[in-house]
């Protein structure tokens, strides 16, 4: 909406700041702060407050790296999952999408990321020294990578595997229902289940 002439700065200024979030450009940014000035200046409030309470106050777990809202997570915590199977994902919303297949009792290792050279990542710009450090103490048995199945993603489960073969007795893949080039998050639940169950040997 650039060169519209605002009837408020601040309006303005809310607009903008919309507009820096991904996938909203600045109409939607205008639908959004329109929406806001119509509601309750309370639940505006509550809105605002629980932004600025995420931002200061979420952690991430020191087991895994997911978010937390305390030092070890819910996941982490849970003395019913199999702590010596360990799923390496990405990212939060993986570990989310995994979660809702109801399919897998392990626990997870948040990346944070995958090695992606052109987009300046290498393997000490994600959680993978962490990562070594948990395999070092002997306390996995399997590791599962369920990285996204691009050139990336594979590269990051080969380097990964490379560092930690010799702690670990046994690896796997996601069975490929999960197509190509595919992330997690994308993927209906049945097909993300079965691939969990159904994962095939690593290496």
């Amino acid at each position: 909406m650039n060169n519209i002439e605002y009837p408020s700065k601040l309006l303005e200024n809310a607009v903008n700041e919309f507009s820096k979030l991904p996938g909203i450009g600045s109409k939607t940014a205008m639908r959004l702060v329109l929406h806001l000035l119509r509601q309750d200046t309370n639940e505006v409030t509550n809105f605002g407050e629980s932004v600025i309470k995420l931002k200061k106050e979420v952690t991430f777990c020191k087991v895994c790296n997911n978010i937390s809202d305390h030092k070890i997570c819910n996941i982490c915590a849970d003395n019913s999952r199999i702590k010596d199977i360990v799923c390496v994902v990405e990212n939060l919303k993986d570990v989310i999408s995994i979660e809702n297949t109801g399919q897998y009792r392990g626990v997870y290792h948040v990346l944070g990321g995958i090695i992606s050279p052109i987009d300046g990542l290498g393997p000490n710009d994600i959680n993978i020294n962490s990562l070594e450090n948990r395999a070092k103490q002997n306390i996995i048995n399997e590791m599962i990578f369920a990285l996204p199945t691009t050139m990336e993603g594979d590269t990051t489960n080969y380097y990964i595997h490379k560092k930690v073969k010799k702690y670990i007795s046994s690896f796997s893949v996601l069975a490929r229902g999960v197509a190509i080039g595919d992330k997690l998050e994308y993927t209906d639940e049945i097909t993300l289940g079965r691939s969990i169950i159904n994962r095939t040997n690593f290496g």
